[in-house]
């Protein structure tokens, strides 16, 4: 999920609604193309038409147009509880990473990000495996009816480890994704000619939308073995549609490059990177119309349809700080309104 800077006019409880909304509403925007992602990093599109039109489009015929959001409920019910842990492991590890003087470097930064949503990643792994296996079965004979019934059924056939199947990848992928947001970073003044700190909304958006393209680039292939241990079962239909079989992670990469070359690594790519500009635009959007929202809720602006700030209102002022002010002159005004004796 993409980070936005800390608003003191906003509670916490309305920052992570705003954010859990609008992930929720660009993943759904989005999951056609996450499908065909998802589809061609397991391999059940092989033999197929390649491509995320065509992929879609094989979909809707053979199972219905409502097949190309499989697993989308599942991916957006975990946005809400990732935020929540992922929060909360960012602000443990900026406390670790500040020195004395109370300043963190931005390499710390972004290692705070990036374990951070490593930690998110596994505390929530077993939502993430169960919206792989919902992808990619067939809605037309599914072997899961839902998120608890799939968890229930991957319990009771195959134990509690195969809920964490390739959980490994994770951590291994967050190494080359931290590295990515270090090198963009480092050179969005030389791309701009320009300091960060006079960047437009419109550049700011671009960098968020070229880290997230190099990232997940460089982080693809572990993306993709990961894709394949989820959806791996010798007790679902073909093995659960994938195109390679394994005894593990390593092995996994290994027949990868073995049967489809280096580059198989990186199938749904393509998809993958479409995705990018709508999902983020998508996202900061809406954020920002949740933002307004909750801002005219507490008192900050006029209208949550414009950003024009509500006249006497200190905008410095927290919303508890600020409810307990407009309460104070409110009983004032009461009591001065009482008649005298």
């Amino acid at each position: 999920m993409a980070t936005w800077r800390r608003d003191g006019r906003l509670t916490g409880s309305q920052r992570l609604l705003c954010a859990g909304l609008a992930g929720a509403l660009s993943l759904s925007v989005t999951a056609p193309l996450e499908l065909a992602t998802v589809l061609a990093q397991v391999g059940v599109v092989r033999g197929h038409a390649r491509g995320p039109w065509a992929t879609g489009r094989r979909v809707w015929r053979a199972e219905g147009p409502r097949a190309l959001w499989k697993g989308n409920a599942v991916a957006c019910l975990r946005l809400f509880p990732c935020s929540a842990v992922q929060l909360a492991a960012y602000r443990k590890f900026v406390v670790l990473f500040t020195d004395d003087l109370g300043h963190i470097s931005q390499w710390s930064s972004i290692m705070a990000g990036s374990l951070s949503g490593m930690v998110s990643t596994i505390v929530t792994y077993p939502t993430d495996l169960i919206k792989t296996r919902l992808t990619v079965q067939n809605m037309l004979e599914p072997s899961y009816k839902g998120l608890l019934h799939a968890f229930s059924t991957i319990y009771r056939q195959e134990g509690f480890l195969a809920l964490y199947r390739g959980v490994s990848l994770t951590v291994l992928g967050a190494l080359p994704f931290s590295a990515g947001s270090l090198l963009v970073y480092m050179n969005l003044e030389k791309i701009w000619n320009g300091p960060r700190d006079r960047f437009s909304l419109l550049q700011n958006f671009a960098n968020v939308c070229l880290a997230a393209a190099v990232t997940q680039t460089l982080s693809f292939p572990f993306d993709t073995v990961k894709r394949k241990m989820q959806a791996q079962s010798p007790v679902l239909p073909h093995h659960g549609g994938v195109d390679v079989h394994f005894s593990g992670a390593t092995d996994c990469f290994r027949q990868i490059v073995k049967t489809q070359g280096v580059l198989g690594l990186w199938n749904g790519l393509t998809a993958n990177l479409l995705k990018i500009v709508p999902y983020f635009g998508v996202m900061f959007s809406t954020f920002e119309f949740c933002k307004r929202i909750c801002l005219y809720q507490n008192g900050y602006i006029v209208s949550p349809l414009s950003y024009k700030l509500t006249p006497g209102v200190d905008q410095s002022l927290q919303p508890q700080e600020l409810r307990e002010l407009k309460k104070f002159f409110k009983t004032g005004k009461l009591k001065s309104k009482k008649p005298s004796l």
